[in-house]
């Protein structure tokens, strides 16, 4: 048995994966606290882990982020980058530490494992072995480590192969990190200098590069290729599958077997305030021979647009496990997980959202040739209407969706994480680093 500390940002996008890794945890047999917002405890005490709250300078309702940080408002570009990479990210990184220490020193520690966007393990990767517990980097989102065939993470601009590639990257690269991310990047530092007496040795967004683990939740099929990639990245697939759900069917359920193309959108539960995705594509599929089934993510379906299409259906939540088997093309906005769902089933994918990590998740999309990405937050049900047409007409979008669907059936996902840990634990250079 390994005792585990779980570090979590309040945001129900990250806390809603590591609650199936705590989970796989606990059924493991490890002693698993977790640290994050306070809105989220029952649902980490169910789990039989032990919940540990966020200081509330770290903490926040992520629910309305704007309402939590008014000063974002009308910021966008690289101006509300930076706002938000300061002011949601990195100024909770002094709590956050605080609380990470009080938790270590209550009790001994076999392991930390942090979510790429919780700060604080930014300059936890900065100690030396010896001085903390084996730290994890759990791959929530894209992975975004640095290499030479990669441009820097956040641009959502896809591998060029070759010398050419490589300058292309080794340009974006420093215009990001001395330009867009010039400004966070001094204030990483300046937290550094603050917390241990020294500036950050690499970009804050790497961090990652500094644990002694990185479990990637994806299949190597869906990330791009970084040749001599360090064996400690292990790619386990999604953290969470399409189990069996006891969501009730909808009345009109079995319309889905009448023949007709199942066009399935969804703004997923987190970025659903608007419907600036599931309206164009209703206004762009009301013509078409298909079925559109709308998921609100949990919002009232009398949010959704009034006079609605013949050809449309909604609920509040729907079963994936049953549904996706019967749809011919997803339409999102671009969620990490729920890509990941319709790639476990081999649906082929249209993608619309330029938010958070989507920008990186909509590129491996396309570049993946699993789908299209629209490379918009607000399309227009022109392009969404020309984007399903073709996924519907070229059968190589659901071949290779198909191909990402056996490998990540294949994978172990979230209950890999204990025994890479324990292996972790055991390896000499973990040991007497």
């Amino acid at each position: 048995m390994s005792s585990v500390l779980m570090l979590c940002t309040p945001v129900r996008g990250h806390v809603s994966p590591l609650l199936a890794v705590a989970s796989a945890l606990v059924a493991a047999g490890d002693r698993v606290r977790f640290m994050t917002g306070a809105r989220y405890r029952d649902e980490v005490i169910a789990t039989g882990a032990e919940y540990l709250p966020l200081p509330a300078e770290a903490d926040y309702d992520d629910r309305d982020v704007d309402a939590a940080f008014p000063g974002r408002v009308g910021l966008s570009g690289p101006k509300g980058i930076r706002y938000d990479m300061i002011e949601i990210f990195l100024r909770p990184v002094p709590a956050q530490l605080a609380a990470v220490r009080a938790a270590l020193a209550a009790e001994p520690t076999d392991a930390v494992l942090a979510e790429p966007m919780f700060a604080g393990a930014a300059l936890l990767s900065e100690l030396p072995r010896s001085d903390r517990p084996l730290l994890v980097a759990l791959g929530i989102i894209p992975l975004g480590l640095q290499h030479p065939d990669v441009a820097p993470f956040g641009l959502g601009i896809t591998p060029m192969p070759g010398p050419i590639g490589r300058l292309r990257n080794a340009v974006l690269t420093a215009t990001a990190e001395k330009g867009v991310f010039g400004p966070v990047q001094k204030y990483a530092d300046g937290l550094a200098q603050q917390e241990l007496g020294r500036p950050l040795s690499r970009f804050f967004l790497n961090w990652p590069a500094g644990a002694d683990l990185v479990i990637q939740f994806t299949v190597p099929e869906f990330e791009y290729d970084r040749p001599g990639l360090t064996d400690a990245v292990k790619f386990v697939g999604p953290v969470t599958r399409a189990l069996p759900s006891r969501t009730p069917l909808p009345e009109w359920w079995d319309e889905l077997h009448s023949g007709v193309p199942v066009v399935h959108v969804t703004q997923g539960t987190v970025a659903n305030s608007g419907w600036n995705l599931v309206e164009p594509t209703i206004r762009a599929l009301a013509d078409e021979r298909v079925l559109v089934v709308v998921s609100t993510g949990g919002r009232p379906v009398e949010t959704l647009p009034e006079d609605l299409p013949s050809n449309v259906r909604t609920a509040s939540f729907l079963p994936y496990d049953r549904l996706l088997p019967l749809t011919d093309v997803y339409v999102t906005n671009g969620g990490y997980g729920g890509v990941h769902f319709a790639l476990e089933h081999g649906v082929p994918i249209v993608v619309a959202g330029r938010t958070e990590d989507k920008t990186e998740v909509s590129a491996r999309i396309s570049w993946t040739g699993v789908g299209i990405d629209l490379r918009t937050d607000d399309p227009k049900p022109g392009q969404v209407n020309k984007a399903v047409r073709r996924v519907l007409a070229e059968p190589s979008f659901r071949t290779r969706s198909a191909q990402i669907g056996e490998a990540i059936r294949r994978s172990p996902g979230a209950s890999a994480v204990h025994d890479l840990v324990v292996e972790a634990l055991a390896a000499p250079s973990v040991r007497t680093r």
